[in-house]
């Protein structure tokens, strides 16, 4: 039964999970493109949001490319560039740790203005609490691996899940195989991600696939009403 649930979580759900939030990123911008942003309630303490708005989206930005990376580059190309998986595993745990404390931290005074301003609280819907909380809970789930990995800096872990992932893109029906014998707090970590993912297209967090290339070459005022028409009216 345990091998089951396992086979499933991590070797169908993923495929789900990414369906969902293909199919419904897509859906979601066809159907409500005017639903397709974050919300903002930046007038409302302005400076705590800003100071948490801040550490939250570089830590998880940091995080999830280096995630990416991290996981989908092929171990051929590590192995070229000498780089070793004890090496590879000692920068993830560095650069990860830092990323992921700034990254609570600014989810934590997110969470505390969100919940605790009543004017906040009353502005924010009940996907926006959600996913903000699964979040904070999923970088503590990933600080908690810390420990762990550091007592595999061999780097024998990391390739287990690098091998899964990439085994899941390429689907390969063995990939869940690959990380059977791994820690509890990793597969949890593993699976609140997926979930993550699952909820991706439903929630606030659509606007990180909306690049503001537009907002380059934007003048720095917007214009509210012609002069002729100030004019008229002063």
């Amino acid at each position: 039964m345990a091998d089951l649930v396992h086979t499933l979580v991590f070797g169908i759900y993923p495929y789900i999970a990414l369906a969902v939030l293909a199919v419904g990123s897509v859906i979601r911008y066809d159907r409500e493109p005017y639903s397709w942003r974050a919300g903002s309630s930046q007038l409302l303490r302005r400076k705590q949001l800003m100071i948490g708005s801040v550490l939250f989206h570089v830590g998880v930005l940091v995080i999830f490319f280096g995630h990416l990376g991290g996981l989908l580059t092929p171990i051929w190309v590590f192995d070229a560039l000498g780089i070793s998986h004890g090496a590879k595993q000692l920068l993830a745990i560095i650069a990860g740790g830092i990323a992921g404390v700034m990254a609570i931290i600014g989810a934590t005074l997110l969470i505390h203005r969100r919940f605790f301003d009543p004017r906040v609280r009353a502005a924010s819907t009940f996907s926006d609490n959600m996913i903000i909380v699964l979040l904070w809970v999923q970088l503590a789930l990933g600080l908690a691996t810390i420990p762990l990995s550091a007592a595999h800096l061999d780097g024998g872990e990391m390739v287990k899940f690098m091998t899964w992932a990439q085994g899941i893109f390429t689907f390969r029906g063995d990939a869940a195989g690959h990380i059977t014998d791994v820690h509890w707090i990793f597969k949890l970590h593993l699976a609140l991600g997926l979930t993550i993912l699952l909820l991706f297209p439903f929630t606030r967090l659509v606007h990180m696939l909306s690049a503001p290339v537009r907002y380059i070459w934007r003048p720095g005022y917007q214009v509210v009403r012609s002069r002729k028409l100030a004019a008229r009216r002063g």
